[in-house]
């Protein structure tokens, strides 16, 4: 694998990661992508006996992974030496478990002022919900997202966790942190940051709650401009199966999807008619239907009338668009296609760049601790007595 070596605009941060599941990981990557060098710290019981190499993951990528027993004072007083000449600490568990491992933000502040101490949570830190199970799909649920979206006369409809996790939680836990390292670079402090997937969706959302407070977008699903309600804002199934994504929007970009749809010389409902929205997008999609998907792509090609293909996660790693920005892999896609979508956004002057993951729980435990200065001996009694494993 021949990836280079990540000089992005984060080279210098140091992050540590306790480790955990969905939303942290997403975060802590794309601090990653951008060149922070991430130190995961995973527990000793998942270290495996005989550790065998594998295909890198596309959630430990970027990392270095040592692994700790964090239910031993021992353990606990590795991460805060590591604490000591680290920039940021992200952890993902609920309110208060840190606080019971020794490691809240309190302890972790005490050995490193300026620290940046990140909390992930779906619920928060406070509020009746904040020591609760949740989901992504929950998150959505209770900031009315998912009651937005779905057919009319159906039923809402689940997305893939991507608001809750991913874009409520990861990428706004990343944001938070960037801030928060900001802030320090002047004050010289740190600081705790509470990222509540809940709060990361609302705030995604939030031009739909204006929008739904000035009378512009109703409760009833399938009804408005950007939920399936607009025939010039919808997805149409073509001939074969396969489907059409059309977004004109603005009239002179509409005439043109009129015109490719050979539809310019017949009566039709006006654009914005919307009583009349169920006729027009009923005319649409009995003239896409009779053509294919790649057909319709075809006449439309070059033209502004805002008609898109819509791809499976296979067919968009072929897309000669997405290839020619080298969106999967960078300039060695035949050999790093595994890693992902490149780092985004793109700089120009210190772009991330993607990097391998570890091949096994804890294969850098000896390295971090010898970086964080303790000794062979040192590192092999507490391989000795369970503190450490990898």
């Amino acid at each position: 694998m021949t990836t280079e070596p990540n000089r992005g605009p984060l080279r210098g941060v140091r992050v540590l990661e306790l480790a955990g599941m969905g939303a942290l990981p997403f975060g802590s990557l794309k601090l990653a992508d951008m060149g922070a060098e991430v130190i995961r710290i995973d527990r000793i019981g998942e270290v495996p006996a005989e550790p065998v190499a594998g295909a890198a993951s596309a959630w430990n990528r970027g990392r270095q992974s040592i692994a700790v027993d964090l239910k031993s004072p021992e353990g606990v007083e590795i991460v805060l030496k590591l604490c000591e000449t680290a920039d940021v600490f992200c952890e993902a568990f609920r309110p208060g478990v840190t606080e019971r491992l020794g490691l809240g933000p309190d302890a972790v502040l005490a050995r490193n002022p300026a620290m940046i101490y990140g909390r992930l949570t779906g619920w928060g830190q406070s509020g009746p919900r904040s020591t609760d199970a949740g989901h992504s799909l929950n998150y959505e649920a209770l900031t009315g997202v998912i009651r937005a979206i779905g057919p009319a006369g159906g039923p809402p409809v689940p997305l893939l966790q991507v608001l809750g996790d991913f874009a409520g939680g990861g990428l706004h836990f990343a944001y938070g942190v960037v801030c928060g390292l900001l802030e320090a670079r002047t004050s010289g402090q740190g600081q705790v940051i509470d990222v509540a997937m809940i709060d990361g969706v609302m705030s995604i959302v939030s031009p739909f709650y204006a929008m739904a407070a000035s009378g512009m977008h109703s409760d009833e699903m399938g009804t408005n401009l950007f939920d399936g309600g607009a025939p010039f804002y919808n997805v149409y199934e073509c001939a074969d199966g396969a489907y059409l994504s059309v977004a004109p929007i603005e009239p002179h970009f509409y005439k043109l999807l009129i015109e490719g749809l050979g539809l310019a010389d017949q009566e039709l409902p006006a654009q914005w008619d919307q009583p009349r929205w169920p006729e027009l997008r009923g005319r649409l999609a009995e003239v896409i239907a009779t053509r294919t998907r790649d057909e319709w792509v075809e006449v439309f090609d070059g033209t502004d009338a805002c008609v898109a293909p819509v791809l499976t996660f296979t067919e968009a790693q072929g897309d000669e668009h997405n290839v020619a920005r080298e969106s999967f892999g960078g300039p060695d896609a035949a050999e790093t296609t595994g890693l992902g979508p490149a780092p985004a956004p793109r700089f120009s002057r210190t772009p991330g760049a993607p990097q391998p993951g570890y091949d096994w729980v804890g294969v850098h435990t000896d390295e971090v601790l010898a970086a964080a200065g303790y000794s062979e001996d040192s590192i092999a009694q507490l391989r000795a007595n369970n503190v450490v494993a990898g």
